[in-house]
């Protein structure tokens, strides 16, 4: 599988779970509406009040997981960054581009976003025998 494969396997999916740390080594997820870079960024809105931001800014590093129509997924991991400037105007288009209602909700109080670098991706694919695998360390 192509990396351009990957990231198009990818972009089929607008949702995605988000697994955070808490403060007192608690796993906590979610479901969020992502969008996907062709870098393999994946980038979501949240409340200031929910629980994945305040672990996301004291333990950046996270996973997902894309993917669950049948026996095909994308295992992510990476690191969550809350950016700012002309990176939050990147990371907002490629979000908004996925996601037009996004702006609307701007105006919400404590909303942000953020940018979830990867750094290890794993593809299955148990649709198939034998089942297809592909890994990517960034």
């Amino acid at each position: 599988m192509e990396n351009e494969d990957l990231w198009k396997f990818m972009i089929g999916f607008r949702y995605g779970v988000i697994s955070s740390v808490a403060a007192d080594g608690t796993p906590q997820s979610a479901l969020v509406g992502i969008a996907v870079t062709p870098q393999f960024e994946v980038i979501f809105d949240t409340l200031r009040m929910t629980r994945k931001y305040p672990n996301l800014k004291a333990r950046p590093q996270c996973s997902f997981v894309i993917g669950w129509g049948g026996e095909q997924t994308v295992q992510f991991e990476g690191e969550a960054e809350e950016p700012e400037g002309a990176e939050l105007e990147r990371c907002q288009q490629a979000y908004f581009a996925v996601w037009p209602d996004g702006p609307s909700r701007l105006s919400w109080a404590g909303i942000t976003h953020f940018c979830v670098k990867p750094r290890w991706l794993r593809f299955s694919d148990f649709d198939q025998s034998p089942p297809q695998i592909v890994e990517l360390t960034f």
